[in-house]
């Protein structure tokens, strides 16, 4: 599989590349980016939601790099996130925000994205180009998080800005760097909300911090970077491929145009054709086992390349072409299993009122050059525009 950042016409479309991979074999043995070790890369659809699932497939990264001498100097609190940490540890963290993301809470939300979309949108200047991702699909999920994280409104540039630094794929000082600053800033600002507390989610979770010693001031500030990253990253990325998609698909657009009402029931269907997060973050195998017919070893990291799996022939017939009438409900953009993304129904939320506004804002929205000029997001795990260009 080619690096994603090294090869423009790969970050373009990987889809023939993952076709190619997956009907060789949906599960193959490929060269690390680095000191030569191999990792396994899943394809297939089976076989990801069975990877997905399987408790000898670890994600507690510090153990595995332990004793390997790692140049790399994250901050502990991103290195050791919710996300790189194996039950009952991974339980009782994400037992402490779920609460937040459950259908009811994102319900409370909705008005508070609609009027943030609107006025998002009131900055389209009338008949002029307009750059959907920087103008709507940056700060919509950006403004959002930040509201529910208490994050003042002066702070929110710079903060997303380091976020966008921990994808600079290739580029570890880059990475490090920006770890270190939104820990040590999510540090001061609990700091701050201890002095003048809230009632925003970080307010209740030092609450639960300061009541309950078994989460760790470490823990705490994990916390708050993850939800702040993970709340936004991966909304952005699917609004921008979504209106990308319908976009280049006329018909599809006509039909959210004509029925807006279809909109939610579409919204797995569009997630599934290009899905927001190319790669799962990092696993590796804690006992031998078989994915498929492929027997993997102890101790060696697995990949599971969910736009891959998103398309595999065998779960989805036709798997390139966009059916907004397809039951797509099967696909993994946001994981499968105890990691599953818990901020899927808010980031559906989000793409349901955006794009409901766009289309009745704008109904003649199309792109304003050619999808040859698009440039993609150099980075390995997620997929997404840096800019999308609209006329409407």
């Amino acid at each position: 599989m080619p690096d994603p950042t090294d090869d423009l016409h790969f970050l373009r479309d990987p889809y023939p590349t993952y076709a190619t991979l997956r009907a060789a074999c949906p599960v193959q043995q490929v060269p690390t980016s680095s000191g030569g070790h191999t990792s396994y890369l899943v394809t297939g659809h089976a076989e990801a939601r069975a990877a997905l699932v399987d408790p000898r497939l670890s994600k507690d990264t510090a153990a595995f790099f332990v004793d390997k001498n790692s140049r790399r100097r994250l901050h502990p609190a991103v290195a050791r996130n919710m996300l790189a940490t194996d039950p009952p540890q991974h339980t009782r963290l994400r037992k402490l925000v779920t609460k937040a993301f459950t259908t009811g809470a994102v319900t409370e939300l909705r008005p508070f994205i609609a009027q943030t979309t609107e006025a998002l949108l009131t900055r389209w200047p009338a008949g002029e180009t307009f750059d959907f991702v920087a103008g709507l699909a940056v700060p919509l999920p950006v403004i959002v998080i930040c509201e529910l994280l208490g994050i003042p409104e002066e702070d929110r540039p710079t903060v997303q800005r380091w976020s966008g630094d921990l994808f600079a794929a290739g580029q570890p000082e880059i990475i490090d760097a920006a770890s270190h600053h939104l820990a040590d800033y999510m540090t001061n600002l609990v700091a701050a909300k201890r002095s003048a507390p809230g009632d925003t989610l970080l307010d209740r979770l030092i609450s639960a911090r300061d009541d309950d010693t078994h989460l760790t001031e470490e823990e705490l500030v994990s916390l708050a970077v993850l939800l702040f990253i993970a709340g936004h990253e991966t909304t952005t990325n699917f609004l921008g491929n979504a209106t990308l998609a319908l976009l280049q698909h006329p018909t599809a657009l006509r039909r959210l145009r004509e029925s807006p009402n279809d909109l939610p029931a579409t919204l797995d269907e569009l997630l599934r054709y290009d899905a927001p997060l190319s790669l799962t973050t990092f696993r590796y195998t804690t006992a031998p086992l078989t994915l498929g017919d492929v027997a993997i070893p102890t101790g060696t990291p697995v990949r599971i390349a969910l736009g891959a799996a998103n398309r595999d022939p065998q779960r989805f017939p036709e798997p390139d072409l966009l059916d907004l009438g397809r039951d797509a409900t099967a696909h993994l953009s946001f994981g499968h299993g105890i990691h599953r993304c818990l901020g899927a129904p808010l980031a559906k939320a989000e793409a349901e009122i955006a794009l409901r506004a766009v289309l009745t804002r704008h109904p003649h929205i199309r792109l304003a050059v050619p999808p040859a000029e698009l440039r993609w997001r150099r980075t390995r795990l997620v997929r997404g525009l840096t800019s999308l260009p609209v006329l409407g």
